[in-house]
């Protein structure tokens, strides 16, 4: 394939490199002089380690060449790769003026252009970006439509300065979000040989993709640093802590608990966290994103007010008390939680949970149901039809199998909130998940 990649930094370059060295045709353009007259002359523009010998050899065989001009570089090519910085503004915002000014002056030489041609952003930008900007810039400067004259997609990378040629021919994954399918299958195929898992979604789904992975990157880091913090003060070495939570790759390191949907409950999690939070404060070893996990976890107990509020209705059928299905265990739990606060806000509350209801009765949890939550467990009913058919709003609390089913009989006629996610679509009209 001839490829063409705006933007000769550490992703540029590197992609310029693995790409021409898979036997592409590969032209480099940046608006450093410097840049384009190292890479001409087969030396690398940044330091990365094992570069400079694949950028030698690819120019030397005539695969690779740069250069700083635009035209030249999209007409020369069938696909283009935007690889500018997205650097932070002082408020924290992206400044994305790389970004439109290579836009532009691609959709300028599109125009001139008789050939279908794919654009590819690879940088890092926001969920929106390429929607409300990319395109837009790409079709006023080409008087084209996108996919229809011309292709646009998403790669984003997964590079690591100083492992970049390792992390690229040994992705975890190829993530690509495409506008039109003509673009997706270019960017398939340029990826067929790497053995790496290959994701094909919308544009706006491989944007978070990319932000979505960094943040836990950093939040990992995050994590270990203050469990390590605390394991210090209290005489422990943190390392060994954390080499043996790593080793339980079935719950700790795994996709168990990595799916959005509503907080967190029982009698293990949120103690558990109070009381190391606490015991951090009396070492003076700061905590700081652990201190603040368990407000995060009471935001989502006020996202579902408000949305329940949203829909204008006062008659709720909640389907679920436990903090989890097939449990009659209450301690703690954000369906609780949130029944409290509907009750004080004046809403007319039904409650469906046949684990609890048993338990109301003849359970070992009998006189916590009756003595610490009596205005709540007095809107138990056993009659999941009748809960129903009470509600104006319903809510689905935990993944009871029978909720699916009365999710499926519902089939939005009325408002409905899922907090579990089996809605099998995104938020639409009145039928609401909590973060899809």
């Amino acid at each position: 394939m001839r490829i063409s990649i705006f933007g000769l930094g550490y992703v540029g370059a590197v992609c310029a490199g693995c790409l021409s060295d898979a036997g592409h045709e590969v032209i480099g353009v940046d608006v450093s002089a410097i840049k384009v007259d190292l890479t001409n002359r087969g030396k690398a523009p940044v330091v990365e380690p094992g570069l400079e010998a694949i950028l030698e050899k690819q120019v030397a065989l005539g695969r690779l060449r740069a250069t700083s001009d635009t035209e030249d570089a999209v007409r020369s090519s069938d696909l283009t790769m935007i690889c500018v910085g997205t650097p932070s503004r002082k408020n924290g915002s992206l400044d994305l003026r790389y970004i439109k000014k290579v836009c532009k002056g691609i959709g300028a030489a599109l125009a001139k252009k008789a050939t279908y041609h794919t654009v590819v952003v690879r940088s890092t930008v926001l969920p929106g970006t390429v929607r409300r900007h990319v395109i837009p810039l790409l079709e006023e400067a080409s008087g084209k439509r996108a996919g229809e004259d011309f292709g646009v997609a998403i790669n984003p990378e997964f590079l690591r300065e100083s492992t970049a040629i390792k992390d690229y021919l040994e992705p975890p994954m190829t993530v690509i979000g495409e506008f039109d399918e003509r673009s997706g299958e270019a960017l398939a195929s340029l990826y067929a040989p790497l053995a790496a898992p290959l994701i094909r979604r919308s544009i706006e789904i491989a944007e978070m993709v990319k932000y979505s992975c960094n943040a836990w990157h950093a939040v990992k880091v995050t994590f270990a640093n203050e469990i390590g913090a605390i394991a210090k003060s209290a005489g422990v070495d943190g390392r060994a802590v954390m080499e043996i939570v790593c080793a339980d790759t079935k719950l700790n390191i795994s996709p168990y608990y990595m799916k959005p949907g509503f907080a967190f409950g029982g009698s293990c999690l949120p103690k558990d966290l109070r009381a190391l939070v606490y015991r951090a404060n009396q070492l003076d070893a700061n905590a700081p994103m652990l201190s603040s996990v368990l407000r995060s976890n009471k935001e989502q107990v006020e996202k579902a007010v408000e949305l329940i509020a949203a829909f204008g209705k006062r008659r709720i059928g909640l389907l679920g008390l436990s903090f989890k299905a097939e449990t009659d265990d209450l301690r703690e739990s954000p369906l609780v939680e949130l029944a409290e606060t509907l009750i004080g806000k004046g809403y007319d509350l039904s409650i469906f949970d046949r684990n609890v209801d048993y338990a109301r009765v003849h359970g070992a949890n009998r006189d916590y149901i009756n003595q610490k939550i009596p205005h709540v467990s007095s809107l138990l009913n056993s009659d999941l039809n009748a809960v129903i058919e009470h509600a104006e709003v319903m809510i689905v609390g935990n993944r009871d199998s029978q909720f699916a089913k009365a999710l499926a009989t519902v089939n939005g006629s009325r408002p409905t909130l899922d907090l579990v996610g089996f809605m099998s679509g995104v938020s639409h009209g009145h039928t609401q998940g909590i973060c899809w």
